[in-house]
């Protein structure tokens, strides 16, 4: 078995804003795992908010001697980026041995489209309104907000587009006081789900705070273990598979969710269609699915993943699974 990882660019439409900064490309790493001549691959978004660089992502990958196997994964690597990446070749490897799809072999229902949000990203109200009523034949519309004056882009945005479904990520940009004082606003505005509104190591503060519109945790929900820690803090959880470590995890953490009582989310980072391929299977039937990578970006891989208006098509084996 042999395990290489490298590193891919991909330019985006147009420069991508959150509270946390700005990009204009996004830079992924692709594993490719071969054994007997069958090469399975997965691709991962290094994330600096959880410590993560291209570099030692790489570095982590690249320690691993195989053979591997997706149990033995969870011993060697911790839930990230790394992990995701790894996962994902093994279970494409595993469908191209097999000849048989990733779906079966994982014991799910064979998949269909899902309808995914589109993200606008953090700008003036006036760009956002902008940005809004270009994509306002969209059905749902993502809001990247997070600081202390975002009433008026959310007004604009629900002017450009008054017809789309509205959800809004805060990227942890909030103080419990300045989301109080938005909530109402955001029931009036016909918000529909409000994603990380408070830093994950303050929102404890959400715990008794009316909440009414539901609340997602993104920053604050990884894997299983987190799941502890939500209890009185948030109704949906995001599942994202460079958080989880793969799609072994993502559906062990969307199934436990749902036992104890979450709707589920599955989102993804800013990556092309072999990062989102694995991410169409689990977000099969969740609340709201986020996986609008490929639609930010300016290039993508080749048999890249369908969209239209049924949504996110699953991916064909060229791709992935």
């Amino acid at each position: 078995m042999r395990i290489e990882v490298s590193r891919d660019v991909f330019r985006l439409a147009q420069v991508f804003t959150i509270s946390r900064g700005s990009r204009t490309e996004a830079q992924v790493l692709t594993v490719r795992i071969t054994d007997g001549g069958v090469t399975g691959w997965g691709e991962c978004v290094p994330y600096a908010r959880y410590g993560e660089t291209l570099e030692t992502v790489t570095a982590e990958i690249e320690a691993l001697r195989g053979p591997l196997t997706r149990d033995a994964l969870y011993d060697l690597l911790p839930a990230g980026a790394a992990r995701n990446a790894v996962d994902c070749a093994l279970w494409d490897l595993q469908a191209k041995q097999a000849g048989k799809p990733v779906w079966e072999l994982a014991g799910l229902a064979r998949p269909g489209p899902e309808i995914t949000a589109f993200t606008l990203s953090l700008d003036s109200p006036e760009k956002m309104r902008e940005q809004a009523a270009l994509h306002a034949h969209r059905p749902l519309l993502k809001i990247k907000l997070g600081t202390p004056d975002d009433m008026p882009r959310l007004e604009a945005v629900r002017a450009g587009a008054p017809d789309a479904q509205i959800i809004i990520d805060a990227n942890e940009g909030w103080s419990a006081a300045v989301y109080a004082d938005l909530a109402p606003h955001l029931v009036r505005l016909g918000v529909s789900l409000v994603e990380q509104p408070l830093p994950a190591g303050d929102d404890d503060a959400l715990v008794g705070m009316e909440r009414p519109v539901p609340v997602c945790a993104d920053e604050s929900c990884h894997d299983r273990a987190s799941l502890a820690a939500l209890k009185g803090k948030y109704d949906v959880v995001n599942v994202k598979l460079d958080k989880t470590g793969g799609l072994t995890e993502a559906l062990a953490l969307r199934d436990a969710a749902v036992a104890q009582g979450y709707e589920v989310m599955v989102g993804c980072m800013v990556g092309s269609s072999l990062a989102m391929a694995p991410a169409v299977l689990v977000a099969q039937g969740a609340k709201v699915v986020d996986l609008d990578g490929p639609l930010l970006l300016a290039e993508d891989r080749e048999n890249a993943l369908t969209f239209d208006a049924a949504g996110v098509h699953p991916p064909a084996a060229k791709l992935w699974g």
